[in-house]
């Protein structure tokens, strides 16, 4: 029998907001994925340590994810992911990949979940809270009321969205262009607050577009809302 490949969201950083579901899979499993050149650097394997810390005894496997647009490149990678963690499968082994926030959004096991799929692999996703709820919840506020539509924006690709949407917005990766992000924010009028590495040891939170950082760091996240 061939094993499952299990799509593991470890929430946003604080190792106490993984779900019990997490825990379990990976006590029970002896392989675990995670992304990154050394498993132990990873932010993902840091927060599951510290849940989980027999996790350091398991079989750790890494999967180099580039960061890059390069379109050539990712598919080159993702497929070398993909490979790696088949190996395992083929051999009745479940293998358990380890994943910031949750596993259905923005997340780069995505990629490697259409593979795994489409060579005949079983792929379940296990869910962790997602950082915008996190960080709404570190902030104090509620991200939609009545019948109000919830935007989740790629700032990096489309801030420029958040002009001529109706109800809040959530900006993810924002960092790499914040200051281009920040004036966008401006112009649309929006009441803004931002968290940086939210729930984390270094966590920042920010209470107005102004007090974030030109330079915020890639763990950034922006809730805009109408007035």
């Amino acid at each position: 029998m061939k094993g499952i490949a299990y799509g593991v969201g470890v929430g946003p950083g604080d190792p106490e907001l993984m779900t019990l579901k997490a825990v379990r899979l990976i006590r029970e499993n002896d392989v675990i994925a995670v992304p990154g050149k050394i498993a132990e650097e990873s932010v993902a394997y840091k927060i599951a340590a510290g849940a989980v810390p027999e996790i350091s005894g398991k079989e750790l496997v890494v999967i180099d994810m580039p960061m890059t647009r390069d379109r050539e490149a990712l598919a080159k990678a993702h497929k070398k992911g993909a490979e790696q963690i088949e190996d395992y499968l083929r051999q009745g082994r479940n293998v358990v990949f380890l994943t910031l926030g949750d596993p259905t959004v923005y997340c780069t096991f995505s990629y490697l979940q259409h593979i795994l799929e489409a060579d005949g692999f079983t792929v379940e996703l296990v869910s962790g809270i997602p950082s915008f709820c996190a960080a709404a919840a570190r902030l104090g506020v509620s991200l939609t009321e009545w019948d109000e539509m919830l935007h989740i924006v790629p700032a990096s690709h489309d801030a420029e969205a958040v002009e001529t949407l109706s109800g809040p917005c959530v900006l993810m990766k924002s960092a790499s262009r914040m200051k281009e992000v920040k004036d966008v924010l401006r112009r649309s009028g929006r009441s803004v607050c931002a968290a940086e590495n939210c729930t984390m040891e270094n966590e920042k939170l920010y209470r107005s577009v102004d007090d974030i950082p030109d330079e915020a760091g890639y763990f950034s996240l922006i809730i805009a809302k109408e007035r």
